[in-house]
Formats: structure tokens, C-alpha cells, sequence
């Protein structure tokens, strides 16, 4: 049977060419894949209290640091998700982390994710990844809609996802499981044509 539509993106646009490195409209941040060297920093983060209350995930150890980036490079080669380091252009240290997670090639839809580390937070770094993340999605790589969802009670990601041009479209009740019970989640978008 075949169907009444075609895929957005084909499949093998991605992962016929290395995951690329991205930077910010400002030329002050660069996104780039991350590397194996990175395990540290990586492990490190989930020791912050800020991205431990909103993460569902746990890192313990530098060999599930290790892991992730592994499996963040196999992820971009199977088209299911793609994960950025966020760092100085210039160079420097890690300061945050982009990704499109969930990516349906055939639809051309994926859902966003970020944080920064404490050294980064309130200098901006959060929302110009994601501008930059989102910017290459929609206008380059032809996705049709990013979406993105946050705690109702994570005031800073809401914030981000307004400054970063995604719409708040509504609530979905009690819809995400974190460690401290069940939280409603705001759900925000961005879909080609948006500013």
C-alpha cells in the first residue's frame, strides 16, 4: 500500500554527511557534536542541581558518559536524535547542551532540549543555541515543526522558549513523571515561517 504523502526529509539526508557544527547568529557560540574527550564535562553536569531537578536522567560514572556520546553518534547515523556541545566560538569550555530529540524525518517533526552549566547560566547561552539549533532545522534542513516542552514549574525554560521564538501553544496536564511526583507541561513550538 502506499501513501498520500511523501516524506518532509528524506531519509539519508542526515545521515549521509557528518552531523554538522553550528554557529550562533551573534558568532559567539558554536554548537559542534561531542567527542569522546568530553566525558568529563558531560558526567560533570549531571552533578549540577539545577539540571538534576529537570532531567530525568542520571549519570554516574564516566564510562555512561562515554556511552552517551557514543550512542549520540550513532543516533544522528540512524536519524532518531542529534546532540550539540555548546562553546565559546573562539574557544574554550563547555558551556551547555542542544539537541533534537525524537526527529520523525517523514512528518519532518522533532522535539528540543537544552541546558547550560552553572559557569554559562544568565549570559544569554541558553536561547542563542536554541535560535541557532532551530535556525539550521527549519531553514537548512527542512523540518516543518520543533517543539518543545518544560515543567510548568521551570520558569527559566519558559522564558528561553519565548526569547527564542517558540510559541507557547498550552498546557499538557500531568503529562511528564519527575522524581517528586507528576508535573504538567507547557508545550511550545516553532514551525517554518515563524520569525
Amino acid at each position: 500500500m502506499s501513501l498520500s504523502i511523501t516524506p518532509v526529509i528524506p531519509a539519508g539526508s542526515l545521515s549521509g554527511s557528518i552531523q554538522p557544527s553550528l554557529l550562533s547568529s551573534d558568532g559567539g557560540l558554536l554548537l559542534r557534536p561531542w567527542a569522546a574527550d568530553d566525558a568529563a564535562v558531560l558526567q560533570g553536569a549531571f552533578e549540577d542541581a539545577a539540571i538534576r531537578r529537570w532531567s530525568l536522567r542520571r549519570m554516574t560514572s564516566r564510562a555512561e558518559a562515554q556511552e552517551w556520546i557514543a550512542a549520540a553518534d550513532h543516533q544522528w547515523q540512524t536519524e532518531r536524535a542529534a546532540q550539540w556541545a555548546v562553546v565559546p566560538a573562539d574557544g574554550g569550555e563547555i558551556l551547555g547542551r542542544v539537541a533534537l530529540r525524537r526527529m520523525d524525518l517523514f512528518h519532518g517533526l522533532a522535539d528540543c532540549a537544552y541546558w547550560v552549566l552553572p559557569h554559562a547560566r544568565g549570559s544569554g547561552v541558553a536561547p542563542r543555541s536554541l535560535v541557532a539549533l532551530s535556525n539550521w532545522a527549519l531553514k537548512e534542513t527542512g523540518f516543518h515543526r520543533l517543539e518543545l516542552a518544560h515543567s510548568d514549574r521551570n520558569a527559566a525554560s519558559c522564558k528561553v522558549a519565548a526569547k527564542a521564538g517558540f510559541a507557547l501553544e498550552g498546557v499538557r496536564r500531568s503529562a511528564l513523571r519527575h522524581p517528586d511526583g507528576w508535573h504538567d507541561m507547557h508545550l511550545h513550538a516553532r514551525i517554518q515561517g515563524d520569525v
